[in-house]
């Protein structure tokens, strides 16, 4: 199976190449490590941010906005088609890569997590990768440096040299645009954790409403998952009837209806103490090949206008 580390590179390459038009930055760090900025002191935008969610996603899925509406409101939407979920979603896209290093903290996503390969969606899927460059992408309102670089390039066995690290805050453009490209991605982990092989998902379309920027990263965080868990919508086409697709939704949690700046404050902002089922899109459609079609779950709007600020 190809590298997706080598194709993830690609389109590293391409952002530096187009990062004034794209309003973002790029340096090496001392140790020989690249830098990507898509929002910590550049701007980035709305272009920005789908390249940031296909390097996240390794290039293995198709990432466009359209415009539509929140509760009457005007607002743009990105929406994700990928037909290689298991490894495009689960084994790059996942933020399942959590960095902290001498007081940076940065939640890691992208394929530098198939070159260390210890979280069980890898053994599901059967893959790992072997290259020597790589892309992490960083969720954080820092820019990573040199130790950072150093950590990831030790548990990925590559050189400093080989590093690329692709930093944006949640509370940014690319931030919003990039959570909203996830609705596909929870809905594929949420099979995934109900004990469904990920590898028996065909393929998985999906969209949610890009968050407002917030002014500080606790109040973009809670916006972004809002945006997910009552805005999103995906369509997944799988190989294998279950009687747990009704899982699916956020609104099969009992959280269902809160605000997520409500639910992680009463967390005192530990995401591991959150129940990681309200991690899911607002409705689920799941087509079972050669079976029947089954639709759970609805768009909150008045949530959303809420959140929003509308």
């Amino acid at each position: 199976m190809e590298s997706i580390n080598r194709m993830a590179i690609e389109l590293a390459d391409e952002a530096l190449d187009f990062a004034g038009e794209l309003n973002i930055g790029g340096f090496d760090l001392d140790n020989g490590a690249t830098v990507i900025d898509f929002g910590v002191d550049h701007p980035g935008g709305i272009e920005a941010g789908l390249l940031l969610a296909e390097l996240q996603t390794a290039g293995l899925a198709t990432v466009q906005t359209r415009v539509d509406e929140v509760a009457g409101a005007t607002f743009p939407r990105v929406e994700l088609a990928c037909d290689r979920p298991a490894l495009a979603l689960l084994c790059s896209q996942k933020a399942g890569w959590e960095v902290s290093v001498d007081g940076y903290e940065g939640l890691g996503s992208g394929p530098a997590r198939a070159l260390v390969a210890e979280e069980e969606e890898f053994r599901a899927v059967g893959y790992t990768d072997a290259f020597d460059l790589t892309v992490l992408t960083l969720e954080g309102d820092e820019l990573p440096d040199e130790q950072v670089a150093e950590h990831v390039a030790d548990l990925a066995e590559i050189g400093t040299d080989g590093v690329y690290l692709a930093a944006y805050p949640t509370a940014s453009i690319c931030g919003s645009v990039s959570m909203a490209a996830r609705a596909p991605e929870l809905a594929v982990f949420r099979l995934f954790e109900l004990g469904y092989d990920p590898t028996d998902v065909r393929s998985v379309s999906g969209s949610a409403p890009v968050a407002p920027v917030a002014g500080d990263e606790e109040t973009a965080i809670g916006r972004t998952n809002d945006a997910l868990a009552y805005g999103g919508r995906v369509h997944l086409t799988v190989e294998e009837d279950a009687d747990f697709f009704d899982e699916l939704p956020s609104s099969a949690t009992e959280e269902y209806g809160r605000p997520f700046a409500d639910i992680f404050a009463e967390a005192d902002w530990d995401f591991y103490e959150v129940d990681e089922r309200v991690f899911a899109p607002a409705q689920v459609t799941v087509d079972v090949v050669g079976g029947p079609t089954y639709a759970y779950g609805e768009v909150n709007e008045d949530l959303l206008a809420e959140s929003f600020g509308l």
